[in-house]
C-alpha cells in the first residue's frame, strides 16, 4: 500500500497498532504487522492470503520544520513544472518525434527559470543596495544621530561614508541569499535525489523511441543536470550582484577623469560580466536532460570552475568599488528600472514563444484532453513568472514604504526616490488582476449551482427502493459538483496567465512611457483618473505586503507546528513529484527516492522468492506506484498486479503532463502491467478513470456508490459518509478487486510451471513459493 497527499502512519494503513519496519530509513521505509514480519519462513500460515506491507513516504515532503522554507522557492518550483507540462510529441511507425521542437521547448523553459533566479537577486540587490546602501544610507532621513545606518552617514567622512564601499558591503546580502539556494539545493541532492536507479537513464526532450519516459531507467536520476544547472544557476546569481555593484561604479569613473586606471579597469571587469553572462546562457540552453542510461558523470568544468570564477569576479568588482572615490555622492535610483523592465519584457516574450512550439507540438499529435490544447505549459510558466515578479517587487515596495516612513514611495514629496516604477505599476495592476479572478471565481460557482439543482432531481434514482430526501440529494450533489470544479481548473488557470500576460504588458508599457508612478503619472488628468490610479497603487501595495505578510506567518507558523508543515508538505507533494529538469533551486523531488525504494522492494522481493504481489496506492501513491512499475523489468513486472483508486493518473496527470501520462503512456502501461484495476467515485475531486474509450472497462470500476446508503436501514442504522477522496478501502469493491488480482496473478503462475528436465522425478512438491503480498 501507498498512501496518498495527506499521508498516513503505518498503523493507519495496516489497520494494527503493532508495526514493524522491515526495510527503509526513518525518512521512508516499507512497514509490515508484527505478526507478519516473518511471513516468507512459514507459508503454510498464508495458503491464500495476502501479506499487507505499507510504504511511508510522507516524511519525505514534511519532515522537520527547514521545510518551512521552501514556501520561498514556489516560483522556482512553478518554472519546473512548465518544463514537463509540455505536449506530447508524435508517436508510432513512421512519426516524426519532431525532436528539434522538443528541444525548442526544453530550451525556452530552462532560460525563463534563469530569469527568476536573476529576478529574485536582482530584487534582493534592490533592497540591499538600492533601498537600503544607496537611497536611505545617502540621505539625512536614515542616517540622523542614532540611526543604526549612521556609521553610512556621507557627511561623517567614515570609511563606509563612500558610495562604492556602502554597494559593497551591500552586496553581502544577495550574494548570502545565493549561497543560500546554492545550500539548500546542494543538501536537498544529497537527502532526496541521490539514490542510484535501478537501472540506467534518455532525453524525453529527444528521445525518438515509442516507450513511455517514465520506464526509462535513469528516468529518476538527474544527477548531470541538476549539478550543471546549480552552477550556472549559482554563477548567475553571482553575476547579477557584481553587475548591480560594476554599473554605477563603472558609471563613475567614466564621469570623471581624475583615474583613468579605475575607470579601464572598470571597462575590463564589465567585458568578463559579459563573458560570464554567455557562458552561463550556454551552459543552460547546451543540453537537457539524459535518461538512457544511469548517467553518473559530472561536467566538471562547469559545475567547479563557472561558480569559483563567477566568485572571483565578484570579489574583483567588490575591490574595485572599494576604492576610494572623493567627492562621490548617490543620488536618484541605481539603473533598476532598466533592469527589471528587460526581465519581464524577456519573459513575456519567452512565454510567448513556449506557446507557439506548444501549439506547434500539439498540432502534430492531437489529445482532446490535454490542458487548453497544448497550452498548459505556457499557462503554467506565465504563473511562475507573475509569482515570481509579486514576490521580488513586494518585497521591494514593503521595504521602501518602511523606509519612506508616512510617505508613498515614488509619489511627490517623498524623502527617498523609492524603487523602480515598474514595481509600483506592477502592484497597481493587482486589484484589478484580482477583480477579474473574484468576477470568474463567482461564474464558476453560479455555473456549479446550476449544476447541483440539476443533480440533485435524480440522486434518489440511483439508490432503488429509496424514499427522495431533498435534503440528503443535495447534499450527495453538492459534493459531485464541487468534485467536477477541478475539471474546470484548466480554463482558470488560462485565465490567470492570459490576465496576467495582458495587464503585465500594460504596467510595462506604463512604466517606460511614463517614468512616474502611476499616481504621479496621471497627475493633472481627470479627476476620475487620478483617483482610480492613486487608489490602484496604494490598495496594490497593501495587497501585496498583506499577501507577503500571510506568507511569512505560514512559513512562521509551518516552522513550528508540524500540522502546518504537513499542509505545505500536501503542495509540495503535487509540484515535486518531477525531477528538478528546469529549475536546480526547485524543491526536491521526492519521486527520485520514493520510486527507486518502490522499485527495488518489488524486484529485490519477487527474485528472492519467486512470489507475486499487488502493489496499490492511493492518489499520489497510485502515480508513484505507476512509475515503480513502468520501472521494473518485465520478468518481473509479470508478477506484479496495479490497484490504483482515487487516483489522478489521467484527471491530472494526464490532462497537464501528456507528454508522459497522456493516453499513449496509460494505453502502454495497461498493455505491459495485464492485471491493472482503477477505482474511482464521482464525488472525488482529483480520482477519476485511468483510461479512456473501450480499454476503460478493463482498467476501471465506477463511478462506485457515494455514500455506501442513502438512507437509514438495517445495514447501514446512522447515516453513511460522503467519502469524496478518502477512504477508498472502507469500501467493499476494495477487498473484492484486490482478490481478483491476486486470484489473477495465481492463475499466471500455474500457467508458468516449467516443463520437466529429463531425469526429474514428475512427483508432485511442495509449493516453495511463499504467500502473496499487497503492498
Amino acid at each position: 500500500m501507498v498512501h496518498g497527499v495527506a499521508g498516513a502512519s503505518p498503523a493507519e494503513l495496516l489497520g494494527d497498532p503493532r508495526t514493524v519496519r522491515v526495510t527503509g530509513d526513518s525518512t521512508a521505509a516499507v512497514f509490515r504487522r508484527i505478526d507478519d514480519a516473518d511471513a516468507e519462513a512459514h507459508p503454510e500460515r498464508y495458503a491464500g492470503l495476502p501479506v499487507p506491507e505499507a510504504y511511508c513516504w510522507s516524511r519525505l515532503t514534511s519532515g522537520n520544520g527547514a521545510r518551512a522554507l521552501w514556501l520561498l522557492l514556489l516560483p522556482f518550483m512553478v518554472a519546473n513544472l512548465a518544463h514537463w507540462a509540455r505536449p506530447a510529441a508524435p508517436t508510432g511507425p513512421g512519426a516524426d518525434p519532431a525532436p528539434r521542437a522538443v528541444r525548442t521547448y526544453g530550451v525556452l523553459v530552462r532560460i525563463l527559470a534563469l530569469s527568476l533566479t536573476v529576478l529574485l537577486i536582482a530584487a534582493a540587490c534592490e533592497v540591499a543596495l538600492d533601498l537600503a546602501v544607496w537611497q536611505c544610507a545617502g540621505s539625512a532621513t536614515c542616517t540622523a544621530t542614532g540611526s543604526r545606518l549612521g556609521f553610512l552617514a556621507p557627511e561623517g567622512g567614515g570609511w563606509w561614508s563612500q558610495p562604492g564601499r556602502r554597494l559593497a558591503l551591500g552586496a553581502l546580502v544577495p550574494t548570502a541569499l545565493t549561497g543560500l539556494l546554492w545550500f539548500l539545493s546542494n543538501r536537498t541532492w544529497s537527502a532526496y535525489e541521490s539514490q542510484p536507479p535501478p537501472a540506467g537513464s534518455a532525453d524525453p526532450d529527444t528521445a525518438s523511441d515509442t516507450a513511455p519516459a517514465l520506464g526509462r531507467p535513469g528516468f529518476w536520476y538527474g544527477r548531470r543536470i541538476v549539478a550543471r544547472l546549480r552552477a550556472a544557476h549559482t554563477a548567475a546569481g553571482l553575476l547579477t550582484v557584481a553587475v548591480a555593484v560594476s554599473a554605477p561604479t563603472a558609471a563613475h569613473d567614466r564621469r570623471t577623469t581624475a583615474a583613468p586606471a579605475l575607470e579601464t579597469f572598470g571597462w575590463i571587469t564589465q567585458a568578463l560580466l559579459a563573458v560570464g553572462a554567455v557562458t552561463v546562457a550556454w551552459v543552460v540552453c547546451r543540453r537537457g536532460r539524459s535518461e538512457d542510461r544511469p548517467d553518473h558523470r559530472l561536467d566538471r568544468a562547469a559545475v567547479s570552475l563557472l561558480p569559483g570564477a563567477a566568485l572571483a569576479l565578484l570579489a574583483a568588482v567588490l575591490l574595485h568599488a572599494c576604492w576610494s572615490r572623493p567627492g562621490w555622492t548617490s543620488t536618484g535610483r541605481l539603473p533598476g528600472d532598466f533592469a527589471f523592465g528587460v526581465l519581464m519584457l524577456g519573459q513575456g516574450l519567452c512565454v510567448l514563444a513556449l506557446a507557439a512550439v506548444a501549439r506547434y507540438l500539439y498540432r502534430r499529435a492531437p489529445d482532446p484532453a490535454s490542458a487548453l490544447r497544448g497550452l498548459g505549459g505556457p499557462a503554467v510558466a506565465m504563473l511562475g513568472c507573475a509569482l515570481g515578479g509579486v514576490m521580488s517587487g513586494g518585497v521591494a515596495q514593503r521595504v521602501a514604504d518602511w523606509l519612506d516612513g508616512a510617505a508613498t514611495p515614488g509619489m511627490a514629496g517623498a524623502p527617498l526616490p523609492g524603487p523602480p516604477v515598474l514595481l509600483s505599476w506592477q502592484a497597481a495592476v493587482l486589484p484589478p488582476l484580482l477583480l477579474v479572478l473574484a468576477l470568474l471565481a463567482a461564474w464558476f460557482a453560479v455555473r456549479a449551482a446550476r449544476a447541483r439543482r440539476g443533480l440533485a432531481a435524480a440522486v434518489a434514482a440511483e439508490y432503488p427502493g429509496e424514499i427522495p430526501d431533498t435534503a440528503r440529494s443535495r447534499r450527495i450533489a453538492g459534493a459531485r459538483t464541487a468534485a467536477a470544479l477541478t475539471d474546470s481548473a484548466p480554463w482558470f488557470v488560462a485565465a490567470v496567465s492570459g490576465i496576467t500576460l495582458v495587464l503585465g504588458a500594460g504596467a510595462l508599457a506604463g512604466a517606460w512611457l511614463s517614468g512616474q508612478v502611476p499616481g504621479e503619472a496621471v497627475r493633472g488628468g481627470p479627476p476620475l483618473l487620478e483617483s482610480a490610479a492613486r487608489a490602484a497603487q496604494d490598495a496594490g501595495s497593501w495587497l501585496i505586503g498583506l499577501g507577503i505578510a500571510l506568507f511569512a506567518a505560514w512559513g512562521r507558523r509551518a516552522y513550528r507546528d508540524p500540522a502546518a508543515r504537513r499542509t505545505i508538505g500536501i503542495l509540495w507533494d503535487v509540484g515535486t513529484f518531477w525531477p528538478r529538469a528546469a529549475h536546480p533551486f526547485a524543491p526536491p523531488c521526492y519521486a527520485e527516492r520514493a520510486v527507486p525504494d518502490l522499485t527495488w522492494r518489488m524486484a529485490g522481493w519477487t527474485g528472492r522468492t519467486g512470489g507475486r504481489l499487488v502493489i496499490s496506492g492511493h492518489s499520489q501513491g497510485s502515480v508513484l506506484a505507476a512509475a515503480a512499475v513502468w520501472q521494473l523489468p518485465p520478468p518481473v513486472r509479470r508478477r506484479v498486479a496495479l490497484l490504483t483508486y482515487g487516483s489522478p493518473l489521467a484527471r491530472l496527470y494526464g490532462r497537464w503532463f501528456p507528454a508522459y501520462f497522456g493516453p499513449g503512456p496509460l494505453t502502454a502501461l495497461h498493455r505491459d502491467v495485464d492485471c491493472w484495476r482503477n477505482l474511482w467515485r464521482a464525488t472525488d475531486p482529483i480520482g477519476g478513470p485511468a483510461l479512456p474509450g473501450p480499454a476503460s472497462p478493463e482498467v476501471d470500476r465506477g463511478p462506485l456508490a457515494d455514500p455506501l446508503a442513502y438512507g437509514r436501514s438495517a445495514r447501514h442504522p446512522l447515516p453513511a459518509p460522503i467519502l469524496g477522496h478518502a477512504d477508498y478501502q472502507a469500501d467493499p469493491a476494495f477487498a473484492a478487486e484486490r482478490a481478483a488480482l491476486l486470484a489473477r496473478l495465481e492463475t499466471a503462475a500455474r500457467a508458468e510451471v516449467p516443463a520437466q528436465r529429463p531425469g526429474v522425478s514428475k512427483e508432485p512438491a511442495a509449493s516453495a513459493d511463499p504467500p502473496g503480498t499487497a503492498g
